[in-house]
């Protein structure tokens, strides 16, 4: 189910910068009012300078950090579960709090927030929620926690959109590729490949917008990627031999 953006409210999970920022561009130019959530202050007060959004600062590893966002949620009428945090290299190399907080940021935080509000939304006149997954829920050599959260995300997402239609709730999953952001350098190494290329925050922001115009169940940025989605789907085999040879 769709959902008309103009006077609505907003709560983005790391708002401060990338696909987060981006998307509280979007929904400000369609006519929403935000609320910015992240853990950088000062970045947050550049998005709210542009949007007109609302800061708050909170860490979502943490429970209070959860309360805090969970109570705002209280007057939205979208949730855009964006938060996330990424890792790159072997798996042993992780520490536990490495994979602690990364499950913690990229799947707990979502889940618990969409229970805690999902009553909230249903009350809210046809509320929606988006899940910011990735096209590594397919599986990521050398990320394989990461990996495997967004892949948590998606069957999170799949699976919890039975009870919000129920209560005229929307959902929208989407999956980005590699996309422009500080995220690589953050994660401990860069996007070293020619192709896929990287889109930029805007694209995916744009296409998230619009899937939850037009409620989009799950939506692909670049769109070619659900090709690579449905093949790992249907052969999975031979989709890991491939993607072991090319990368």
């Amino acid at each position: 189910m769709g959902m008309t953006l103009r006077g609505r409210t907003a709560l983005i999970t790391g708002a401060s910068s990338g696909i987060g920022a981006a998307t509280a561009s979007a929904l400000a130019t369609a006519g929403c009012t935000l609320i910015l959530v992240g853990r950088d202050e000062e970045r947050l007060a550049e998005v709210a300078r542009r949007t007109g959004g609302r800061v708050l600062v909170a860490d979502l590893s943490s429970q209070a950090g959860m309360d805090s966002v969970a109570a705002a949620g209280h007057e939205a009428d979208l949730l855009v579960n964006n938060a996330g945090v990424g890792w790159a290299g072997p798996l042993d190399a992780m520490t536990f709090e490495d994979v602690s907080t990364m499950m913690a940021v990229n799947v707990t935080a979502a889940v618990q927030l969409t229970r805690a509000l999902l009553p909230v939304l249903a009350r809210r006149h046809g509320g929606h929620v988006v899940f910011v997954s990735s096209i590594a829920a397919v599986g990521v050599r050398d990320e394989a926690v990461y990996a495997a959260s967004k892949a948590a995300i998606r069957a999170f997402a799949a699976s919890v959109r039975h009870e919000a239609e129920d209560h005229h709730v929307g959902t929208t999953t989407v999956l980005p590729g590699a996309v422009r952001t500080p995220f690589f350098s953050r994660r401990g190494r860069p996007y070293d490949r020619r192709y896929p290329r990287q889109v930029s925050p805007e694209e995916v922001a744009t296409a998230l917008v619009r899937g939850v115009e037009r409620g989009g169940g799950e939506v692909f940025v670049p769109s070619w990627l659900t090709v690579a989605a449905r093949f790992q789907g249907a052969a999975p085999a031979t989709f890991h031999r491939l993607a072991r040879r090319f990368g």
